[in-house]
Formats: C-alpha cells, structure tokens, sequence
C-alpha cells in the first residue's frame, strides 16, 4: 500500500499488478485507496470467470488479457467482451506474442469498439516467425498475410548422438 501511495506522486497511467494476481480483494482495497491512480492486472487471470470477479469487484482499471495465458482466442474474447461492458480498456499483455495480439487489437477496435491503446512490441523472437510483426512509425503495420501470424520458419530439429 505505501509503495503504491509513492509511486502515485509520479502520476502514472497505471501500476501493474501490485499484488498476487489472484488478490482480488486486496487490488480492490488498493485501487479505491490509491484512486485516481489506476491498477492494470491481467497477464496472470487465468480465465473469464476470474477476470469477471476482478471487473465486478472493481479491481482494475486496465484490462491485461493474454490469450496465450487465458487458453486461446475465445477466451480472450469473452474478457474482452467483458471489458467492454464494464467500460474498461483492453490492454493485452502481448509478451512475446505481439504476433498474435496484433490480430486480436484490430478486431476489438473494428468489432467491439474498443479503443487502440497500445500493445507492446517485444522483438527477440522475430526470427522465428515466418511473418513477424512489422513496426512502422512506432505503430503495429497491418499484417498482410493470411493467418495469425504464428507460423513458425522450419528450424532444425538438434538430435542427439
């Protein structure tokens, strides 16, 4: 509590998961304490259900959804329907999985209205996707390939002797 009343002096746009990621009631007592701060939370919610505790309890003010952590593409759907519906942004965690989560920040904004926030962009394993994601001009380029942008290049299969 007292480090997230310190970090408020710096005005920031959100602190980050202050707490266990499955405290829900201790982000609630933290987001009403530190308010107009804001909490983000969500790479470690493990499913809707979760997420929908956490949104009802007013927990968090970002909404942190990683589809590659909630079990795929649905899931994350259904927080972010969620989100939307309790009025909050959907910042995904993207981890390495910009690839992905590109795709699924186009369809929240064209489908559901969301507004793009931004996504992170962490590159170090460009090399082993056949389209990696392209950045241009600080902003995710729309990919133009079919797919997720999860195909993997043929790497070579280490055996050993």
């Amino acid at each position: 509590m007292e480090m997230c009343r310190q970090l408020a002096r710096l005005n920031p746009l959100w602190i980050e998961e202050p707490t266990h990621p499955d405290d829900i009631t201790a982000h609630a007592e933290l987001a009403s304490a530190i308010a107009p701060v804001k909490l983000a939370a969500g790479e470690h919610i493990p499913n809707r259900v979760v997420f929908k505790n956490f949104l009802q309890a007013r927990a968090i003010h970002f909404v942190q959804a990683d589809a590659t952590r909630l079990g795929g593409i649905s899931e994350f759907l259904t927080v972010s329907l969620l989100s939307r519906k309790f009025g909050l942004p959907l910042v995904p965690h993207a981890g390495d999985m910009g690839q992905l989560h590109q795709h699924l920040v186009f369809f929240n904004h064209i489908a559901l209205g969301h507004e793009i926030h931004f996504l992170e962009y962490i590159p170090h394993l460009n090399s082993h996707f056949a389209f990696p994601a392209k950045i241009d001009g600080g902003v995710y380029a729309v990919p133009q390939e079919p797919g997720a942008s999860i195909d993997l290049v043929d790497l070579p299969i280490h055996t050993r002797a």
